[in-house]
């Protein structure tokens, strides 16, 4: 059923038309008004997560935990302006460190971006493929066909190619043609797919999927970030590349640089509590063990 696919491309016209300072505000009324509906235990997921993290005060990991779901109004709204911000973007987005990655290209045989679910993630891939960086997008399948469609054709249209998870082959074959491949590696996994590692002082289930497919590949991985400041504009933070070092123990070589990018995003995720995912249960695979 397609009816809301062309609700959502209906609502993005309206969004393109407002003047970008009413859709701000727009999108905090929609993040606190979604706040309100956010199951309890989702919330006392999220605070407890914080304290555990942080070492916060109970009002200051319930104001984080707030803060960090209240985003996702403004965040939606920036995903339904892509067809403005795309031709606007250096009023939305100054990256630092892009030299990095374009020395990396360079190369010629394409480089990894590390990336984790703080800040504007969809707009890092914008952002990238405006400033000229060939950029594959990997998705997650939505379960909604018409959300899937729609958020896929706004990421193509922003200048993204996306492939889903399950296409590996795919994105070793952009690789191989000189790409930049962008994973999200913050979230939880099966046990099956994920390694053992220390977030936050505690042993987590991490993706080693970005150090894997360089050690293979001998190509470079870019630690990525975003960060929003009050004014609505973001700063794309590239980090310095990461060699994944290839010795006769593969599984410790992979081991080692998936740790190092995990230490990576935490100490993002420290200068930047508010801009994280807080509501996802990133220990719930180490619960069910």
């Amino acid at each position: 059923m397609m009816v809301p696919y062309y609700l959502l491309k209906a609502i993005s016209k309206i969004c393109c038309i407002l003047p970008r300072g009413v859709c701000e505000l727009l999108g905090r009324v929609l993040g606190n008004l979604a706040w309100i509906f956010v199951p309890k235990r989702r919330k006392d997921l999220a605070r407890s997560q914080i304290k555990m993290c942080l070492g916060v005060s109970e009002e200051e990991a319930a104001r984080l935990a707030k803060a960090s779901a209240v985003r996702f109004g403004p965040m939606l709204m920036e995903v339904l302006r892509f067809p403005v911000i795309r031709r606007h973007i250096d009023e939305y987005v100054r990256i630092e460190g892009l030299d990095k990655l374009q020395k990396g290209l360079a190369l010629g045989r394409g480089c990894i971006i590390a990336a984790a679910h703080s800040g504007n993630w969809e707009l890092m891939g914008g952002a990238f493929a405006q400033a000229g960086i060939p950029l594959v997008g990997v998705a997650m399948k939505q379960r909604s066909s018409a959300a899937d469609r729609f958020i896929n054709e706004y990421r193509t249209l922003i200048g993204m190619h996306i492939t889903y998870k399950s296409g590996v082959r795919e994105m070793f074959d952009m690789l191989r043609k000189g790409w930049a491949i962008g994973l999200i590696m913050d979230q939880d996994t099966s046990r099956h797919n994920g390694i053992i590692l220390d977030f936050f002082g505690r042993p987590t289930n991490c993706v080693p999927g970005a150090a894997s497919m360089a050690r293979f590949q001998n190509v470079p991985i870019f630690p990525a970030f975003m960060h929003r400041d009050d004014q609505g504009m973001h700063t794309l933070i590239v980090g310095d590349p990461v060699f994944v070092e290839k010795t006769k123990d593969k599984r410790e070589d992979i081991r080692r640089t998936t740790q190092l990018l995990t230490h990576d995003i935490e100490a993002h995720v420290r200068k930047y509590p508010e801009e994280w995912f807080w509501l996802h249960d990133r220990w719930k695979s180490m619960r069910n063990d």
